[in-house]
């Protein structure tokens, strides 16, 4: 084996060494209140912190507790 290609190799090796992978955070499945009946989502969700919700007004939508609702919903 040559010498020049375990040179690549151990620089790639290093490089993603110190990279932490964090395992998917298990939330609970959200559940419907009395009378409405659930929509799954139709896009993915915005970003980290965003749940799935039902708001009495809007309907089912994207929810984060410090920025509110996805798309402009108050």
């Amino acid at each position: 084996m040559k010498f020049t290609t375990l040179i690549p190799a151990t620089i790639v090796a290093l490089a993603l060494g110190g990279c932490v992978v964090a395992p998917p955070v298990a939330r609970p499945v959200y559940v419907a209140p009395p009378g409405v009946v659930y929509i799954a989502p139709t896009y993915a969700i915005p970003g980290p912190g965003y749940v799935w919700a039902y708001h009495s007004h809007y309907g089912w939508g994207w929810h984060h507790p410090q920025y509110g609702w996805h798309r402009g919903w108050r």
